[in-house]
């Protein structure tokens, strides 16, 4: 989805021949957004298996991605963030000493171990990588204390915020409004009492699988009980996510566990939410361009401009803390303005142009 915008942009752009090449690491995840953005891939290595090893799915990117890059014999690979498909392309443009630019480059938490696997991921590509296309101030200076030379940082905020606004300009999903009139969060003419106030909730990082899984659902009991409140959670595929949120959560008044959503009916349960309690790296980008206070399970993040700017909160995985936390900004006004009003430190909306305009401009761009 973040490198959508990039996507179109190149093709868009005259003298310039792109394709694009889908791992598909996360089959059902990638298949709505190229719908979405009206992308055909020129080429779909569909390597999604279940609950496949990272070691396994590592060794299919190596041997299905080479041929591709020994066909179009590219000047420039690009590729976005910090999944295993990014650490791998990287390395394999370097054995074939293609050029390789790192979309959303510098996130660094300094914690090898969280996030599992992708702080290591990102290092690796930003270790081989030719050109970084940091969405931050605070990004890129991370690349500079690693010795990054400052001719090949280019900071041009966060594609997912291009993507955004595409997707905001988009008619609201009927779905969406279906469930929200179930709710009684919307249409509520006959109830006598304050509609309930909307929590939308996704978990599903590597790191908090277990235990820590655990306690985000017992969080999420306490804080439904009053009645005030409707949880939505579309809960991940995983069997390290599904097996402990229906164990937990199913049937539990007030919490309606939902299948992954398409991005496009998430994107409007963003905008029409009270609150978001996430474990995602994407929404702490995207709420605070929708003015939504978020509260952060994790307890580190490669995103603290949203921390600093006062957009997002850390509070980690402990029930007791995500709950305190969550029913502070739920009742106390002065605290919930004091997020909701703050600025989105992730851009302006124009970073695919930025990124294919220095990429073009790059002195040895094509040398």
């Amino acid at each position: 989805m973040k490198m959508a915008p990039v996507v179109k942009r190149l093709a868009e752009t005259a003298g310039v021949e792109s394709r694009v090449c889908v791992t598909a690491q996360h089959r059902q995840m990638l298949d709505q957004v190229l719908d979405l953005f009206n992308i055909q891939p020129n080429y779909d290595l569909n390597l999604m298996r279940d609950n496949q090893s990272l070691a396994e799915l590592s060794a299919a990117i190596f041997t299905h991605l080479d041929p591709v890059l020994a066909d179009f014999q590219p000047d420039w690979v690009l590729a976005q963030g910090d999944t295993t498909t990014v650490a791998i392309t990287s390395l394999l443009t370097y054995f074939r000493r293609i050029k390789f630019g790192h979309v959303e480059a510098g996130l660094r938490t300094h914690d090898k171990w969280a996030p599992f696997p992708e702080e290591i991921n990102r290092r690796v590509a930003g270790v081989t990588a030719d050109f970084h296309f940091a969405p931050t101030e605070w990004s890129k200076q991370n690349l500079l204390r690693e010795g990054v030379d400052e001719a090949i940082i280019k900071v041009t905020g966060n594609t997912v915020i291009d993507a955004l606004q595409f997707v905001a300009q988009q008619d609201e999903p009927g779905e969406v409004k279906d469930l929200l009139e179930t709710l009684g969060i919307i249409n509520n003419k006959e109830r006598k009492t304050e509609p309930p106030r909307l929590i939308l909730v996704t978990a599903h990082r590597r790191e908090n699988f277990g235990a820590p899984m655990e306690e985000i659902c017992r969080a999420l009991i306490e804080l439904a009980n009053p009645g005030n409140v409707e949880i939505v959670y579309p809960v991940h595929l995983n069997p390290n996510v599904q097996e402990p949120v229906n164990r937990l959560l199913r049937g539990i008044k007030h919490i309606t566990l939902l299948p992954p959503l398409d991005y496009l009916p998430l994107v409007y349960l963003m905008k029409r939410a009270e609150l978001i309690l996430t474990d995602s790296g994407g929404i702490q980008e995207e709420a605070p361009a929708f003015g939504i206070p978020t509260l952060v399970l994790r307890d580190v993040t490669e995103r603290p401009e949203g921390v600093k700017a006062g957009t997002l909160k850390l509070v980690g995985t402990e029930s007791r803390r995500i709950v305190a936390e969550a029913k502070r900004l739920l009742s106390d006004k002065g605290a919930y303005a004091e997020m909701s009003q703050a600025a989105n430190p992730y851009g302006d909306g124009h970073a695919a142009e930025k990124i294919v305009r220095a990429l073009l401009s790059s002195q040895n761009a094509f040398m």
